[in-house]
Parts: C-alpha cells; sequence; structure tokens
C-alpha cells in the first residue's frame, strides 16, 4: 500500500516576504476552494508520537510480569526504531501533502497540538524509572538489562525530539518542559545550542552540528558531543553577560537543565538503589546518540555558499536533507520536513511543508540510522546523492577536510558526468521556454 503523494500548498506570504525561497510549493487552486471545510486527515494519528514511551512502559511492565516467558520484551525499543518503524515507513510510504494557506493559522493556534507533545513526557518518565527499577533487580540477566538500557534509551532518544519541538516555542513554560523531556538524558544543553548556535550556523564547516561529506558518524559523534556542549556554554556566558550577570547567576539555563538532571538521576536512584546509576547512565548515552545520529543525518555534505562580501546566504530549503515517509514523521512531529523548519524555526509540527525541490533522503531518518552506523554502507547510499543535488559542482559541498582531496578526485569522472547532464537539461530547458515565447 502507498499513501496518496500530492504536490500542494506553500503560503503566500512566504513567497512575499522572501522571494530568494524559489524552492516554495505553489497553492493548489483547487485545496484553496475547500479550504475553508479542511480538516487535518493525521489529527488523530498524531497521537502516535506520546504513545511511543506508553508503548515502551507497556512493554516493561508486562516483562516485569512474565521476564521469562516475555524476555523479548526487554528489546521493544532497538525492535521499534531499527526495525518496526523502517518496515511501516516502507509498507506505507509517503504524504507529500501540505496544509492549504487559509488552514495554517487555525492550526498554529489548535492546543490539541501542544498537548499532544507535552502528552510524552510523564510516561516517558515512569517508563524511564520502571527501566530502572528492572535494570537494577539481582535477578534480571545481563542480555536483558542491555535490552532495558536500549529500550529506555531509544524512547527518551526520541524524546529530545519532543524537547526540539517544545524549545522552539517563545512561552516559558514550554521551554520548561523541552528540558523536562531532555533532562533524562542529561542533554539540557540542545536547548541553548540548538536555537542559537545550530540554526544561525547550520550547513556550514563551523556548525559542529552539520556532518560533512566523507566524514563518518564515528568521527562526527565526538566532534558535535563536544563542540555542542562547548557552543551552549559560549552561547549563555554571552546572554548572561549582556544582562550583567556572571555564569553561575541562577539565571543561567544551561545550570537549570544539568539541575534537572541531578535531579532526577538522584531521585530514581534513591527509588531504585545504586544499580541503577549505570542503566541511568548508559541509556543517557544511547538516547543522546540517537538525536546526534538524526543530527548527522540531516545535513551531510550540504553547504551554504558565500555571498560577495563573504557571509554566508541564508537559510534555503537546499540546505536540509527531507523525508515523506508518513511514519517516522508522525513519531517525530514531522522533523523529516527539516527544510521548512530551518525556514521557520517556530512553525509548529503539523503545520511544516514539503518543499518539491528541496534534497530527499531514499528512507525515513528511522531507516536511515542503521546505513549511518556503517560508514561504507552509508557513503555509498549517500555520496553521489549529495554530488547530484550540486548537479555535479564540487565546489559547493561541504567536505571533511581530511579527505577532501581524496574524495575530489575519487568522484571527478562522476561529477563531470553529471555536470554534462545538469547543463544540457538545462539547455533544453531554456530552448523550450524560446519556443513557447516566441
Amino acid at each position: 500500500m502507498n499513501a496518496k503523494t500530492y504536490d500542494t500548498v506553500g503560503l503566500k506570504s512566504d513567497l512575499k516576504s522572501d522571494p530568494k525561497m524559489v524552492n516554495n510549493p505553489v497553492q493548489n487552486p483547487t485545496e484553496t476552494s475547500v479550504a475553508g471545510k479542511w480538516k487535518d486527515p493525521k489529527r488523530y494519528l498524531w497521537l502516535l508520537g506520546p504513545a511511543l514511551p506508553g508503548i515502551g512502559l507497556a512493554a516493561l511492565t508486562g516483562y516485569a510480569i512474565a521476564p521469562k516467558k516475555l524476555k523479548a520484551l526487554a528489546w521493544t525499543g532497538p525492535a521499534l526504531v531499527h526495525g518496526v518503524i523502517p518496515a511501516l515507513d516502507r509498507a506505507i510510504g509517503e504524504d507529500k501533502s501540505n496544509p492549504p494557506e487559509s488552514a495554517v493559522s487555525s492550526l498554529e493556534q489548535d492546543k490539541y497540538y501542544n498537548r499532544i507533545v507535552k502528552a510524552f513526557i510523564p510516561t516517558q518518565y515512569a517508563m524511564t524509572v520502571m527501566g530502572a527499577w528492572l535494570a537494577s533487580r539481582k535477578n534480571t540477566p545481563i542480555e536483558d538489562k542491555i535490552g532495558l538500557t536500549l529500550t529506555v534509551g531509544a524512547i527518551n532518544g526520541v524524546g529530545i525530539n519532543t524537547a526540539h519541538e517544545l524549545g522552539h516555542k517563545s512561552n516559558k513554560f514550554n521551554k520548561l518542559m523541552a528540558m523536562a523531556a531532555l533532562a533524562p538524558t542529561g542533554y539540557t544543553h540542545f536547548v541553548v545550542e540548538h536555537n542559537f548556535g545550530h540554526h544561525k550556523r547550520v550547513a556550514t564547516p563551523e556548525d559542529p552540528a552539520s556532518s560533512r561529506m566523507g566524514e563518518s558518524f564515528w568521527k562526527f559523534l565526538p566532534r558535535t558531543v563536544f563542540g555542542g556542549i562547548k557552543s551552549a556554554v559560549k552561547i549563555e556566558k554571552a546572554r548572561l553577560e549582556r544582562k550583567g550577570k556572571s555564569f553561575w547567576s541562577l539565571d543561567n539555563e544551561l545550570l537549570q537543565g544539568w539541575a534537572m538532571s541531578a535531579g532526577f538521576f538522584g531521585a530514581t536512584t534513591l527509588v531504585c538503589g545504586p544499580r541503577a546509576v549505570p542503566f541511568l547512565a548508559a541509556q543517557a548515552v544511547y538516547g543522546a546518540s540517537l538525536l546526534e545520529s538524526v543530527n548527522y543525518i540531516e545535513h551531510y555534505g550540504l553547504l551554504r555558499q558565500k555571498d560577495k562580501n563573504g557571509k554566508y546566504q541564508r537559510t534555503q530549503p537546499e540546505h536540509s536533507w527531507n523525508s515523506n515517509h508518513i511514519v517516522t514523521n508522525l513519531f517525530l512531529y514531522q522533523l523529516q520536513r527539516h527544510s521548512d523548519h530551518h525556514a521557520h524555526p517556530q512553525r509548529s509540527y503539523q503545520a511544516l511543508r514539503h518543499f518539491e525541490k528541496a534534497p530527499q533522503l531514499p528512507g525515513g531518518y528511522a531507516s536511515m540510522l542503521m546505513p549511518a552506523y556503517v560508514p561504507q554502507w552509508w557513503y555509498e547510499t549517500m555520496d553521489k546523492r549529495v554530488i547530484d543535488h550540486y548537479e555535479g559542482d564540487l565546489s559547493k559541498i561541504n567536505w571533511d577536510p581530511d579527505r577532501k582531496a581524496e574524495l575530489m578526485a575519487k568522484y571527478a569522472d562522476y561529477a563531470a558526468e553529471v555536470a554534462a547532464k545538469a547543463a544540457a537539461r538545462r539547455e533544453e530547458e531554456a530552448s523550450s521556454a524560446s519556443e513557447k515565447a516566441a
């Protein structure tokens, strides 16, 4: 079964305010005529997002009741992230539909969607404490402890995406809830660095969260983790200095977030005992690594070009990898419509749009995780796709500097072939346009 695909509506206001965004989708007159009657066809499917920790909690409860008979439930998280969701993406397919222009305002104002995101958090905490209790029991086999750790870590990794959605809102309570969603992974600095670091530097060599072509995930991981923390400290320190406060001020959002993580870890340890500490640390590492896996996927090899004054062009749809695979989009609040997110960071997930000419991944983010972990598999999947995107112009790629010369030589012939085809296509399009004009 394939999901319906549509080439539908964009927002005309964006075209007026930013004529450079030439990749915006075009308004469909048919949808405009029925916009007043339009209803979100995925309105209740979005509940899959907060259902995920509920699935995890149910699986852990089943394991607790019958740990021998239901042993496989300990591995529910990895099975969902690396198996079930990618399989459903392939089976159900893509959905390119966009909401009509006139419906976007009501979508943004509908509090239902924001409540769905927040509903993830209470069950997330219950699941994490349940996992810690199970993993800290003396009679829990080591292989089950590993499975429990990966299950809780996987769902808390998705919880970082919940924080991502909430952290882009200006409301203080939303930001507090974003910190709460991040506390189980100890990755609360993400709220600061992502909003004020990554969004400013995305698709440039200066951004620790933008991967470079030829850079493996395992090389990217320490660069983005330590670079992200360093960036967050620098950003928050500068913000506090502008307010005449020291880094150790109670207004420091990094300290607030780290205190929330310490409080959660401490309370869970008091409840479950010291054996919970290795579990909590390991699930946090795995959960954070899932976030960085997605960061690795989202901007691989893409580069914002500089103008004649040496300034980077503003972020365009071409600077993010996208996917319309519907199942992952439902679980990740349409994070895969990443181009629109970077163009309009405060736009809510239910209103994010597909751009027809934005670079597309061969599968959903969940399907791309395993290739990302295996460098050769990843390079074979993505490197030529990056070259295709830039029509063979290797100078436009964000390269790993350690491998740039090697890879430019390796792909020189392929790039020349792609460039020749692109030139022929442009010439044909120009000729066709001239004929129509005549």
